[in-house]
């Protein structure tokens, strides 16, 4: 007898930095705090491809990521389960954050690790994964993440 599947949700979350400086959205939603870039992959999206999109809607910022910084799987006791994915990534050219609210979020700020104390964050998880960067913490290469069936990477 074939299980019944396991309703699952995709996350691609982004530290993006820029030299000293990292960028924060300011959300809509959850008490309107400060976070990374992140949002859900959608169907048919790869979590690259989730994370070039959120951090564009969100913060108006065209990235590009450079790799994998985690990825974390969270079962939950009423039988669904969550995965992320934590990328690092460059913005593509140096346009500002957005800074005019819409419908994905308020606006979006680069800080650097000094000034993060004046940002109101969702979590301690911000400024832990943007001190963990700075000092130079292990990124994993993007081919870590690939589609199912696709062949390993040539060495």
């Amino acid at each position: 007898m074939a299980r019944d599947p396991i309703p699952t949700w995709y996350y691609a979350l982004v530290v993006v930095r820029s030299g000293d400086r990292f960028l924060l959205v300011h959300e809509r939603k959850h008490g309107q705090p400060w976070y990374l870039p992140a949002g859900r992959v959608e169907p048919g999206e790869s979590f690259a491809d989730a994370a070039r999109r959120e951090t564009l809607e969100e913060a108006g910022i065209r990235i590009e990521p450079e790799g994998v910084l985690r990825v974390e799987h969270s079962p939950a006791a009423n039988g669904t389960t969550r995965c992320r994915v934590i990328f690092l990534a460059r913005p593509l050219d140096d346009a500002p954050p957005k800074s005019v609210a819409d419908h994905e979020s308020l606006g979006a700020a680069w800080v650097r690790l000094d000034e993060i104390g004046r940002y109101r964050l969702r979590g301690e998880e911000v400024r832990e994964w943007f001190e963990y960067v700075a000092q130079g913490g292990p990124v994993h290469p993007l081919g870590l993440l690939a589609c199912e069936g696709e062949p390993p990477p040539k060495r």
